[in-house]
């Protein structure tokens, strides 16, 4: 089976190669458009959005989840997917409402230095962790860590992906999503159609566990409904793709992009769940799915988790490119210095597979809860309108939704016991809490600290004047 994804993972690559022209402008590498001047249409910006966002972590994550906690872990993590809804209105209020060309422009004119360079620094982890968990997928189906089959399939995957988005940039990228996006969804509806004609997509086996709140897959999917709030501002590749085209084939990009990844989570993420239905004591999910289905609908499973990893890694790149030369002004706006941003985000991935943390959950999980801190500028900054929220008010909701996301790794791993000994996604639910309830305080806070200056002020603009 490896033989044939191999063969599989080299046609995408060829393809994906022939599908980049090289960028000949930074309009063309940084803004993804045509050599003509043109800006992408609905269907591409569509593909390019859900393809870009269901990860092959995101397709692991769904399955492991459903595997363990049954259909309500594969809806949890489906409801992350929402942030395409939120998304689309942080967007609009950005662009149109307030007329800024970018999230660091607005925090900027908000918050000053402060207000990009946090929000820079979670991004910029955002994006490496996007390319650490991608590749790890990789090597992970191709061999046991640390293995030659292991290393070398890591290192090539890397160096093909690498090349073809150096080549055409953020165009390149939207090109070879749309061809991506179409084998993705080939792939996963004969993987489905394969399921369901097995007979293992029954009821009983699709909830084989039932609902019960205090249950971990329904509170993390309490978790994904209050963190889908901040969630899609502190993702670069969304929220890049929602300044490429007019408002209104941006608005139905994210609308379409929202109904068609949730369905292709729920979809993917019920092999998971049926696996779980049928495992025996301590049998893995892989080994279950290849005993119920066989070798075929294996090599369909991992042929999605292969073409969804490309799919994303092209776009990672480009959105770092786009972080460091443009939005950031590290260097100047040229496409060679945006090809160099790229292979230095591509080796701290690298690094990241060889020498960083295994679970594929907790990347998600604590750029997730980092970006939490920026829910209370979204609720009054972006859509109350509030002008004057104070730097300290982000600054602390900032320092807070960071000890969270740290507090939460360190006790999902086990390395400490300060919140007791519950389930690691009851203690996520808990921490979420916290933080948006006190980010929330803090802005508030600020904003009433604000207004009882107000007297003060106007008495010393009437006094000068």
């Amino acid at each position: 089976m490896e033989q044939s994804l191999a063969i599989v993972v080299g046609f995408v690559a060829v393809l994906s190669l022939l599908l980049s022209p090289k960028a000949q402008s930074d309009a063309a590498f940084f803004k993804g458009l045509s050599p003509t001047g043109e800006q992408p249409g609905l269907l591409i910006l569509v593909f390019s959005q859900v393809t870009t966002w269901i990860f092959a972590r995101s397709l692991l994550n769904a399955a492991i989840l459903g595997f363990y906690y049954g259909l309500w872990g594969t809806l949890a993590y489906a409801a992350y997917y929402l942030s395409f809804l939120t998304g689309a209105k942080i967007i609009d209020s950005v662009r149109f409402r307030h007329g800024f060309n970018s999230i660091q422009a607005f925090l900027d004119h908000r918050f000053g230095a402060w207000g990009t360079r946090c929000y820079n620094f979670v991004i910029g982890i955002r994006l490496v962790s996007e390319i650490f968990a991608n590749i790890l997928v990789i090597g992970i189906l191709f061999g046991v860590a640390g293995s030659s089959a292991y290393m070398f399939a890591v290192i090539a995957f890397a160096v093909v992906t690498l090349v073809y988005s150096m080549l055409g940039g953020l165009h390149a990228s939207l090109r070879t999503d749309l061809m991506q996006m179409v084998l993705f969804l080939v792939v996963l509806v004969i993987l489905t159609v394969w399921v369901i004609s097995s007979g293992n997509a029954t009821v009983g086996h699709l909830l084989f566990k039932p609902f019960n709140i205090s249950d971990p897959g329904p509170i993390l999917l309490v978790v994904a409904l209050l963190q889908v709030w901040s969630y899609p501002m502190h993702d670069p590749v969304m929220m890049d793709r929602g300044f490429l085209a007019d408002r209104e084939t941006t608005r139905k990009s994210f609308l379409h992009a929202a109904w068609i990844s949730v369905l292709c989570i729920i979809l993917f993420g019920s092999s998971g769940v049926i696996a779980g239905s049928q495992a025996l004591s301590g049998e893995a999910m892989n080994a279950v799915l290849l005993r119920i289905l066989g070798d075929v609908p294996m090599l369909l499973f991992n042929i999605t988790l292969v073409v969804s990893a490309m799919s994303t890694l092209d776009s990672t790149l480009s959105s770092s490119a786009k972080l460091v030369v443009v939005d950031m002004k590290w260097a100047n706006p040229s496409v060679n210095n945006g090809r160099i941003s790229m292979a230095l985000f591509m080796l701290m991935g690298l690094l990241g597979v060889f020498l960083g943390n295994k679970d594929l959950f907790s990347a998600v999980a604590l750029s997730g809860t980092a970006s939490l801190y920026l829910a209370p500028v979204i609720f009054f900054s972006l859509w109350g309108g509030k002008t004057n929220i104070p730097v300290w008010s982000y600054l602390a909701t900032f320092m807070l939704a960071l000890a969270g996301a740290l507090l939460y790794f360190v006790e999902s791993a086990g390395h400490t016991q300060l919140l007791g000994e519950y389930h690691k996604y009851t203690k996520l639910l808990a921490i979420s809490v916290v933080i948006l309830m006190l980010g929330c305080l803090f802005f508030w806070i600020g904003l009433m600290k604000d207004r009882s200056k107000e007297p003060e002020k106007n008495l010393m603009e009437a006094t000068w004047s």
